[in-house]
């Protein structure tokens, strides 16, 4: 029940991701790397931030949790070095979520945060949010790739499923 629905949003994720690398490779470094007064700075920043958020709730999902990386940190500070890391944490989603059952989907993730408070949330609701935090951070950049004068891609889920 759950986990159909949740391979429609990796697809959709996956989707998502390339159409904004694209639109952002459009610009330059120096471009993708301005301040741009957003919670992150800027638009590479951001990016960066959506993979740090994804590793850590990717490695809690697999029971791996490492202590976790702060949330602004630049894992890469090339943009081809990036993109390849946000493809290969697409191809990771995929088979994180190829692992789960519908069992698993209903029962409770326990896991630490940052400051190592432990939380035990609903699977499902895990993975909605890992979803929803890189269409929430799409969407700043979305807005940042408009004021840097790109024409910023249409990335809404309806767009993906009128594409099936």
């Amino acid at each position: 029940m759950f986990l159909s629905h949740f391979e429609t949003m990796a697809a959709y994720n996956r989707w998502a991701n390339a159409r904004l690398y694209d639109a952002c490779a459009g610009l330059g470094d120096a471009e993708r790397k301005r301040d741009r007064a957003a919670f992150f700075g800027s638009i590479h920043n951001t990016l960066n931030h959506i993979l740090v958020g994804d590793r850590a709730w990717l490695a809690r999902l697999e029971g791996t949790e490492d202590g976790g990386t702060p949330l602004d940190t630049v894992l890469f500070d090339d943009f081809d070095e990036l993109r390849a890391a946000r493809e290969a944490e697409d191809d990771r989603i995929d088979r994180v979520l190829a692992a789960m059952t519908e069992e698993r989907l209903a029962g409770n993730l326990a896991y630490s945060n940052l400051s190592g408070a432990r939380f035990h949330t609903p699977m499902r609701l895990v993975w909605t949010h890992v979803f929803n935090h890189q269409t929430h951070h799409r969407g700043q950049v979305h807005d940042m790739l408009s004021r840097a004068g790109a024409a910023p891609p249409e990335l809404d889920l309806i767009y993906y499923i009128r594409t099936l």
